[in-house]
This record gives C-alpha cells, structure tokens and sequence, in this order.
C-alpha cells in the first residue's frame, strides 16, 4: 500500500519460527563497535519506515537501521553481511575428498609460486583467492563430467571397480570439495617472510640455507601462529563483525544470500524465491555470473600485457610530468618529488592515474567504506609529511634520495655492511669506528616512525573501544550463546576441534623451531626464539582483530625489530629469525584465521578445516622456497642493486607494512633488501636508537601512538557524534599507516584505488547494492585473475624470472631512458 507521501510501506516482517530463529547481534555502527553489545529486536517487532533519496527512489529503514534501495539490502556492518550476503544453508556434503585434495595441492603449486615471484616485485600484491577458486571450480566440474564415475560400471563385469571409482569421482562437485580445494590452494599461496629471510642471506650474507631447515622454519611460524588462531577462535572468528572483508569475494562466489526483490520476504525464508545464491546453490543464475568472470578475466588477460610490458606509461599518467618537460632542473626535481610514482622510489604518484590492475587490485572492493575514509586522511597526511621532511631536511634527508629503503653512509653512498659484520654475523666495533653508523633516508625514518604510532594506537583502540567485545565473546564461547547463525550451524551439526589439537601443533611447531635454532644458521639464541614466540602470540589478537573488522590491518614488524634489537644487539641474522617467529606468527594467524571464518560461512567441518591447513601450509612452504631460489640465482645482481628495475626488485629495509610494500629506486626485490636493513639497524639499536641516537623519536612511536587513542577514547564518552561523524569512527592506527603508505616504491596507483573503491563501495553498494551483491566481488576476481595470470607468464617468458630477461623495444610509451612517466624531462618526447 501507498502512504500518503507516495512512499510504499513495507508490512511487518513474520514472526521467526523455531526452524529459522531470530537473530541477536553485536551492535556494530557503520562497520565500527563503540564496545557494547545490544540485543537485535526480534523480526517480528520490526517495521519499516520509508524516505526518499533526492533521485526518487525509495530507501526502507529497519531492523537497526539496515537501508534498502529498490527493495535490495544496503551491506554494511558484519551482522548485515551474516544475515543478507551469506546463507546459512548446509548441505552436508562431502568436504575432503580424493578429489578436493588432488585439485587443491595442484594449484597450491600455481599460488604459492606467484605469490613468491610478488615477493621480488616493485610492488607486491596477494594472490586472489577469488581467480584461484574459479579455476578450481571449472577443473573441478570437468573432473566430475569426464572422469569415469561409478554408475558407469554398474551391473557390468567391472562392477567390482564402482568403489574405486567412486573414491576418484564422488559425483558433482560441490560446494564443500570446492572450499576445500581453494583453501589448500590459498593457504599455500600466504608466502612467508621466512622464505624472504632465506633470499637475505642467500644475497647478502652468502648462505645457502638447506631446504630441510627452510621448510622445518616455515612449517614452525606458520603453524605456530595457526594454534593460536585456534584458541582464539571464540575472539577472531565466531563473532559476526569478525568478517574478514577481503575474503568477501571468496564466499560471495562460492554461494550467496541476497534478499529477493520482494522486501517482505524475510532472509529466513526457505523458499527458492527468496534466495538468488551463487555458483552451488542456484546453477541457473550461474551462466550469466561465470560469463561475467570470464568476460571480465579475459579482457584483462589480454589488457595487462600492455601496461606490463609494452606500454609501461599505463602504469603512472600525469598530465603535470607530461607538461613539464622543459623547466629548470631544480623545478623538476621538485615535481618529479611529488608527481612522479611509476618508477620505483621516483616520488609520491600525486594526481597520478595508474591502468595497471596489477599494482591497483581489486582490494579496495571489498574493504568497507569506514576504512577507505581513514586511509584516505592517512594519504594526505602522507604527502605533507615526506614532502616536508625532505625539504625541512630533517634526519639530513637532502643526503639522500627522497624515497628509499636501503641503508647508506653518511656520505650518501651505499653502506658496506659486509665490512661491519662480516662472515660471523655479528657486529665487529672495531670495523664500526671505521666505516660508520648506518643512515636511514627521511621517508625511511618516517615510516618507521608511524609503524611505532600504528602499533600503540592499535593496542589503544582495543583496549578502550573494543574491550568489553573481547569479554563478552569468550564470555558468549563459554556459554555457546555466540549470536551469529552461521556459527550456531557449525556448532550444531558438527565436532569442533578440541583445544588440545591446537595445544599439540603448538608445541610442535615450537619443537620444530628448535631445530632450526640448533642445527640452522640463524644466530639465534634459544631463549631469544622463546621470546619472539612470546610477542607474536602478544600481538596476534590486536592485529587479528583489526583486520577482521577492516579488512586492513597495522604492520606490527617495527616492535618486533626493537625487540630484537635490544636482546641481540649486533647480529642482524638473529635479528632476521626472531622478527620471523615474531612477525609471521602474527600474519599467518591473520590468514588462516580469515580461512576460519570462510569454513564458517561455507560450513565446512571443523576438523577437516584443520586437518585442510595444515597441508596447505606445508605445501606452500616447499613451493615457495623452490621458486625463492630459482628467482634469487637468476636475478642475483638485480635484486642487490639499490635502484634495481621496474620488473624486479632490489632487497632492503622496510618491513612488511601493508600488503603492497614498495622497492627501493624502486623496483626490484625491495622486500628482502627491507627485511636485511631492519636487521642491520635495530643490530645497532643502542648506536642510532638510544637516547643520544639521531631516530631516538621512532622507538618513542610505540608510545606516543597510545596517547592521541586514549584521548580520543575519552572524547567518545562525552560526545559520541561531533558534526554527525561518530567520534569512534576514526581509527587512528588506520591512519598511522596509511600516513607512509608512500614511503617507498611504486606509488603512482593510490588515486586509482581510490576512485575504484568509491565506485565499489559508495556508488554500487549503496545506490546499486542488487548488482553489487551479484556481481562485484565476483568481477574484482576475475580483473585480478587475468592480470596475475598475464604477469605470471609474463615474469618467465620476458621479465626473467628463471633466466635472461626479454625487454620490449624501447617507443614513446616505453622509455629507454628516465622516468617512464616524464617526471624527469627525459626527452623522449621531443
């Protein structure tokens, strides 16, 4: 019916019945927990309320503020993603399979390979799930159509065969083999800065690590940190605002819960018309989405040999670099500062527009709209402050490029730290006197700096707004009260794994790890590895959270160097290993954790989910040191060089702060050259550190990052809204790291992310959330799948990953010399 305004009404929702009961949920305001719980009203006392949006369309609000357009549910909390985007249907199919676990370890291989080739890249992105379960998925269906299947023999001489071939072909493949197979796949496809601590001392130690102690280390950090992801699964997974948004386009795919275009029709409804789900669940909608994909990953396949490899320019437009070929050097250097971002290290990419989906990814997809915001003060507090620290000449920046990662004297060139340390691995004073302390260049300074400022405000922000959550989950564990349907599900039909499971891989992933402190060459002291175990177990649940709730989390690298620093002073290989065990336990619990969270939603078993990660990290692990030394033997002199190229990266010293680190000059194999120059700063913590040290103020980060969170803390309680911005809607360790987000490598991709998360998050789900739903994380995969598989033949067949490189022939698009977007007046356009 009509209101008078012209507005239709929607009725009552029904009454939930036993079968599909109402739902309780922690209150969570736009993505954010002011920290208290509230009861959601049952179904059947809510009423919808129209209003309308200037264009005319009618938006329904009920149900805690839940917005509909064109009768499509607007998502934007966690609670709304549990009861709108993911169903709770379980089917109890079969999960591990011969099937599931043939595919899954096949490309695992695939993964787990690319994501180490990213490693040494100017720029390093993850692989996407989403284009590794689509491909699964069609392997997975041919499988079942071609293989020869039990009935085939039935009634016939061969009958005996049946069992046999059942165990090889169950039937159709179904949703559960399916979360199987991609699991093991992307488990494997983590990496692991162990396998990056492995190509340092391959390059710059000259230690040729054997594969048995590199595979016993991986094994050890990644299953350390997946115990604790066990015992803090009442914390980091059960809950619904626990959503792991990344991993949206994964479960949007492999089967969805959309509202019909009916908005009386509640979620609970069992009925088909009610459900509009995705590859398993409704095989009729299927057809159009999978055109989508293939569409969309083919377009891109083709697109990214371009801006790759024959039309680099792509990468980084700029109207000011391009107009401004002519002016006086020192006005180029300025511009090429700020609006240079396509070559590694050149500058800070401002205005820059990037066609390179590569370095853009589809992550800004999926992240909810609340951390975008934040990221995007984070950016212009990133331009003002490197700009200013370079011209302000603080840490006698102007001694050095702008942007960089690697360690220098004092003189600007590069630091010889083979004649600090020598083949012993440990500081020599004597030699130190001589050659001199290390200097770190501004921006490096800087980032370090607001990685210290990330890690407090974090721990901050957990303790005062998310405190009384973390009490009331375990609390909600030990009662099994835990709200979210999903988990009630899971809980229900199946055995979770007992505590003493994850107890045991603990304790042989610490077993493990001694080993490799005993029989390995890393330095390390036993009680310093017990220690760096102690931190990332510290740690884990901070970040955890964190990320859970924004997609994006705070690099916590930084605290573990200090650490180090101060229990090994000069030995920067120790240094290496106890930030490994540190660090990797806390970003490998990140990752399985969000894999959790899929079994949860896909209703997976508890215990084969165990039994699923396990493999897929010890497979991943052997993969990826096998493609760490075929990179590092082939690209040995490259990956040394400070500036490298635009394919591959050198190795110095940032830390893993965000999911695309950057190179130094830029380029190539910048991570491990990060990774070898935080071990050989914090060796000297005392020296450049301490109280009369020139970085006194980054160790200080850790505390300063506390206090702005505290006050603001204390804000929120007296004005939870100031000019209708929730007070507790700004994350400051969002910002923290997002304020030197460009403080190396290549930056000429930011604005493109930015517009394509607007796009996503702003226009599509909030005025076109029907398409959304249905088609945006599903169309995210596939841009991401044709660009990584393009960079993967790419990188073997000219970019020489396993031997001489191919270049493409020098053109306008494709500079010989300078910068590849002008910044620098290289002349090529004249």
């Amino acid at each position: 019916m009509a209101s008078q305004d012209g507005i239709e009404q929607l009725p009552k929702l029904p009454a939930a019945t036993d079968s599909h009961p109402a739902e309780s949920f922690d209150d969570e305001k736009a993505g954010h927990d002011s920290g208290k719980l509230e009861k959601h009203l049952s179904s059947n006392s809510s009423i919808a309320s129209g209003k309308a949006e200037p264009d005319g369309k009618a938006v329904y609000d009920y149900d805690d503020e839940v917005q509909y357009v064109n009768g499509e549910p607007v998502i934007t909390t966690g609670r709304d993603v549990s009861r709108y985007l993911v169903d709770t249907r379980d089917d109890h199919d079969p999960a591990v399979t011969f099937r599931s676990l043939v595919i899954g370890t096949v490309f695992a291989g695939l993964g787990a390979a690319l994501c180490q080739i990213y490693l040494f890249k100017p720029v390093q992105v993850t692989v996407s799930t989403v284009f590794l379960l689509l491909l699964i998925y069609s392997v997975g269906v041919a499988w079942a159509k071609y293989f020869p299947r039990a009935e085939w023999v039935k009634d016939t001489r061969f009958a005996r065969l049946g069992p046999v071939l059942h165990f090889i072909n169950p039937g159709e493949f179904r949703i559960k083999e399916h979360v199987i197979a991609s699991l093991v796949a992307s488990t494997a496809s983590y990496g692991s800065s162990a396998v990056s601590n492995f190509a340092v001392q391959r390059l710059y130690y000259e230690t040729n690590v054997e594969a048995t102690t590199a595979i016993l280390a991986t094994f050890s950090t990644a299953c350390f940190g997946y115990g604790l992801v066990g015992l803090l699964r009442p914390l980091t997974v059960y809950p619904a605002e626990m959503v792991y948004w990344a991993n949206l386009p994964t479960v949007s795919i492999f089967q969805g819960k959309l509202l019909s275009s009916n908005p009386a029709i509640p979620v609970s409804d069992p009925r088909p018309s009610a459900i509009i789900a995705a590859l398993h669940f409704d095989t009729a909608s299927n057809k159009k989405r999978m055109k989508v994909f293939w569409t969309a990953f083919t377009g891109m396949f083709v697109w990214e040999v371009f801006p790759s490899y024959i039309f680099p320019l792509l990468n980084g437009i700029n109207i000011v670099c391009l107009a401004t070929q002519h002016v006086p050097s020192a006005a180029q250097d300025v511009i090429t500062n700020l609006f240079g971002g396509t070559d590694g290290n050149e500058g800070l990419g401002f205005l820059s527009l990037s066609l390179d989906w590569q370095y853009i990814t589809s992550s800004f997809m999926s992240f909810p709209l609340i951390q975008q915001a934040n990221s995007w003060i984070g950016y212009v507090v990133c331009y003002v402050a490197i700009m200013g620290i370079y011209y302000s000449n603080v840490w006698n920046s102007k001694a050095f490029p702008m942007l960089s990662t690697s360690l220098y004297s004092q003189n600007g060139s590069r630091y010889d730290q083979a004649a600090v340390f020598g083949s012993t691995f440990q500081l020599n004073d004597t030699a130190l006197e001589i050659v001199g302390l290390p200097a770190l260049t501004g921006s490096n300074a800087w980032s370090n700096l607001c990685q210290n400022l990330g890690i407090g405000g974090l721990i901050a922000h957990t303790i005062f707004f998310w405190g009384p959550y973390v009490w009331d989950s375990f609390k909600q564990a030990r009662e099994k009260t835990q709200p979210d349907p999903h988990w009630q599900v899971i809980n229900k039909n199946y055995e979770e794994v007992p505590w003493y499971w994850y107890m045991a891989l603990l304790a042989l992933s610490f077993f493990a790890g001694l080993i490799v402190i005993f029989k390995g060459q890393t330095t390390l002291p036993w009680y310093a590895y017990i220690i760096s175990l102690l931190l990332g177990a510290f740690i884990t649940p901070f970040s955890t959270l964190l990320y859970a709730r924004m997609g994006n989390g705070v690099a916590t690298n930084q605290l573990m160097k200090m650490v180090a620093g101060a229990i090994n002073p000069g030995r920067p290989v120790a240094n290496l290993y106890f930030s490994m065990w540190s660090h990797d336990v806390v970003s490998t619990s990140i990752n399985l954790a969000g894999d959790l969270k899929i079994g949860q939603y896909t209703k997976i078993p508890p215990r084969q989910m165990f039994l699923t990660q396990v493999w897929g990290t010890i497979l991943g692990a052997a993969v990826n040191y096998v493609v760490m030394v075929s990179v590092v033997d082939a690209q040995r002199e490259i990956l040394l060089d400070p500036r490298g190229t635009n394919i591959w990266r050198h190795v110095s010293h940032v830390t893993l702060r965000r999911q695309t680190p950057r190179s130094d000059q830029q380029r190539s194999g910048q991570y491990p050259q990060s990774l070898n120059s935080a071990a050989v700063t914090w060796s000297l913590a005392k020296q450049l550190y301490g109280p009369h040290g020139p970085y006194i103020w980054i160790p200080l980060g850790l505390l300063f990052g506390m206090v702005p969170t505290f006050l603001q803390w204390l804000i929120a309680r007296k004005w939870p809204s100031i000019m209708g911005i929730r007070t507790d809607s700004i994350i400051l360790p969002i910002i923290y790291q997002y304020a030197q987000w460009m403080s190396a490598g290549t930056n000429s991709a930011v604005i493109s992310t930015i517009i394509v998360g607007l796009v996503s998050q702003l226009w599509l789900r909030r005025y076109h959330p029907g398409w959304y739903k249905k088609y945006n994380f599903i169309l995210g995969g596939a841009l991401d799948g044709g660009a990584q598989v393009m960079i993967f033949i790419l990188s073997f067949a000219v970019f020489g990953a396993s031997g001489t490189p191919r270049p493409f022939p020098a053109w306008w698009g494709n500079p010989a010399q300078g910068n590849v977007d002008y910044c620098n007046g290289n002349g090529a356009l004249d």
